[in-house]
């Protein structure tokens, strides 16, 4: 009995060593080759390498399929003012609605061009701006479809301003609205109205500024929308001030309109 107790029992160390068939997950990790280490490291690399390349795919395809998108959408909505009539009509040619809208809209142009047309246009703009809600949307869009007119009117942005702001050594883009005088006990103070926008073109901030702290740099109007629509990404290396630049000073006369 004695030499079957001995041969039975198994030190610690081998029993922490044994390898338990049933179960492989307790088993010793086995040491691994260098032909699994550079399997790995290949894997690795063409990995990276793969997911690099699609990544420059998605960013060179995303703005065309974009562009495309909102093209063929255009498309499509302007063709929809007149291809139900050619519908009617039994005539099913696409685009024929599309082309038939860029001629009613030159058409528009034509007439409101007119004296009897602008007329007819200012009778029915003063009826929207009446209607509650409407007239603020009407408001915005025009001011914005005014902005980028070829026939630019007082209502139009004058041109492109750099105001500082919200502190001093920080610079806000903004446009040159129209120019009030501001007569105080000191005397008279020119102020520029200048249109910041904070939501694209369509929501912003009116700030009368001291025409002497306006920085006017040499951008046209729409590259100056462009700037603020894109969100910076349009931003030219280099903005030339057209003027000389307005000395700083602590004391910025600067007034939020609410």
């Amino acid at each position: 009995m004695a030499e079957e107790k001995e041969s039975t029992s198994i030190p610690l160390s081998q029993a922490a060593e044994a390898v338990d068939p049933e179960d492989p997950a307790k088993s010793p990790p086995r040491p691994s080759s260098p032909t699994t280490s550079t399997r790995k490291a290949c894997c690795a690399v063409l990995q990276s390498w793969v997911s690099r390349k699609f990544m420059t795919g998605c960013v060179v395809l995303f703005p065309v399929a974009v562009t495309f998108f909102i093209t063929w959408w255009f498309i499509q909505f302007v063709d929809g003012f007149f291809s139900p009539l050619y519908a009617k009509l039994g005539i099913d040619i696409f685009g024929l609605g599309f082309l038939t809208s860029l001629v009613f809209i030159f058409l528009v142009g034509i007439f409101v061009s007119s004296w009897v047309g602008s007329t007819i246009f200012w009778v029915g703009e003063w009826f929207i701006k009446k209607m509650p809600f409407v007239r603020h949307i009407y408001s915005a869009s025009k001011q914005v479809s005014t902005a980028i007119s070829p026939d630019q009117n007082t209502t139009a942005f004058k041109e492109v301003a750099i105001i500082r702001h919200p502190r001093i050594g920080e610079y806000a883009f903004g446009f040159i609205t129209s120019t009030v005088v501001l007569q105080t006990d000191k005397g008279d103070e020119e102020l520029c109205s200048v249109y910041v926008p904070t939501n694209h073109l369509y929501i912003g901030d009116i700030f009368l500024v001291n025409s002497e702290e306006i920085i006017r740099p040499s951008l046209s109007i729409r590259e100056g929308i462009e700037i603020i629509v894109s969100g910076g990404m349009t931003m030219p290396q280099v903005i030339a001030s057209m003027e000389p630049m307005p000395r700083k000073s602590q004391n910025i006369r600067l007034n939020r309109m609410a």
